[in-house]
């Protein structure tokens, strides 16, 4: 998620839910002062390569860092919670009269529980009163998940890391029996610090529940066909003990020349050194640099002459590669981050683009694939655009929540402006 202004390049934002007075009996998923357990904080959406080659090729697949977990897991369906599996994340757990189960995949398109749409109102309406944040387990849909998964004995004295890009309404996650957190938030990306609970170089069980409401689906009363289970992308990534944390960049322009802004959080990495490179799409290096970094946060400007202004007619982007060295020079790891130079402003209630007024002609956009629902390929989101680009839409909101990082990412490339909401909606 970049740190960019109202539209394009894009940014998604969270919103945490007030806290009310917790329960000592309330279970997690019933208590709105509980909303992540567990979980890393939330960063800008970026994949760190093992060297700045595989960084310039930006496919993360490519990378002996990353492991994916999509694909079948063993899976237990409940139509009620309180009938979910005793102790199902436990090693030596039976699992062997359970399903096979996609992920990502969907309860209500795989043959388990009711799809539903609802406009405005609850999906439990027809059930019982709203009354937040009392949930009921009764049709309250449970997905039980288990899978061994063998971590690259290269991955040993690395930090070892779960991505799950979305789960509905909730997700909670054990490792080889022991729990390692739990997180609401559904439609917000979602990451855990695994490598305290497996071990690299052997098989390793991990084990996730889903449920269909939580006291967070409350505030997530979004007008579209509601549905239960994991969405968007999940895999592991390995890290090493030194790496870039997070990185926030801005690119503002002022004639012909393109104001750099960027922020970088670093871990136990003082006295190491950030090396910088910008390059236009023919592989032109228009600026690189180095700093050494003397705190946890390093924050630089950088004033790069003759650029082209980035427009939804012209979508010119430029890729930037930060990496981390090691006291030797040694790269221990590369992030690619695409970025454009404009400068917006609002001037007598008009919005500026570059000094120019524009007209936005936009739509709302559901998350939502006639096939997949919740999950939308990269080759469905490139459909979506160029229907878009097609009719003269240049701009698009996403109702109601963050979408997946690489719609963002796409909109950067093709020409989008883009209202990106939070994950709140409520009747």
């Amino acid at each position: 998620m970049k740190k960019l202004l109202f539209f394009c390049l894009s940014s998604a934002f969270a919103l945490t839910l007030g806290a009310a007075p917790k329960s000592a009996k309330a279970p997690r998923w019933m208590d709105p002062s509980v909303n992540r357990v567990g979980t890393l904080p939330m960063h800008t959406s970026f994949f760190a390569f093992e060297s700045d080659e595989l960084s310039s090729k930006g496919c993360k697949k490519q990378s002996q860092r990353y492991l994916s977990l999509e694909g079948m897991w063993r899976f237990n369906f409940v139509k009620d919670h309180n009938r979910a599996p005793k102790g199902f994340f436990a090693p030596g757990f039976d699992d062997s009269l359970w399903s096979d189960f996609p992920v990502p995949g969907l309860f209500e398109l795989n043959g388990y529980g009711d799809r539903i749409y609802r406009n405005a109102g609850y999906a439990w309406s027809t059930q019982f009163a709203p009354n937040p944040p009392y949930i009921e387990e009764k049709n309250n849909y449970t997905g039980s998940y288990r899978r061994e998964v063998e971590i690259p004995v290269s991955w040993k004295g690395m930090q070892i890391i779960m991505h799950v890009g979305s789960a509905t309404s909730n997700l909670q996650l054990w490792a080889n029996g022991k729990e390692v957190g739990y997180s609401e938030d559904s439609k917000s990306t979602v990451e855990f610090d695994l490598t305290p609970y497996v071990t690299a170089g052997r098989k390793n069980l991990l084990a996730m529940q889903v449920m269909r409401w939580c006291d967070g689906s409350y505030g997530e009363d979004q007008d579209f066909w509601r549905f239960t289970g994991i969405a968007r992308e999940v895999y592991l990534y390995a890290r090493p003990k030194s790496h870039i944390e997070d990185l926030r960049l801005n690119g503002d322009l002022s004639g012909s020349t393109g104001l750099l802004s960027l922020e970088i959080d670093t871990k136990s990495a003082k006295g190491q050194q950030l090396a910088f490179s910008l390059k236009d799409a023919s592989g032109r290096e228009l600026w690189q640099g180095k700093q050494r970094i003397a705190s946890d946060r390093t924050a630089l400007s950088q004033a790069i002459a003759s650029v082209s202004a980035w427009t939804a007619e012209t979508p010119v982007l430029y890729t930037l590669t930060v990496s981390l060295l090691d006291s030797r020079g040694k790269v221990l790891e590369s992030v690619p981050q695409r970025v454009g130079f404009r400068h917006i402003e609002i001037k007598d209630s008009q919005v500026l683009l570059n000094g120019q007024p524009i007209l936005i002609k936009g739509a709302d956009r559901h998350e939502l694939d006639p096939d997949g629902g919740y999950i939308v390929s990269l080759e469905r989101m490139i459909q979506d655009i160029k229907i878009m680009k097609q009719l003269n839409i240049n701009a698009v909101r996403t109702c109601h929540y963050p979408d997946d990082p690489r719609f963002y990412d796409l909109c950067d490339q093709y020409g989008i402006y883009v209202c990106a909401e939070a994950n709140f909606e409520s009747h």
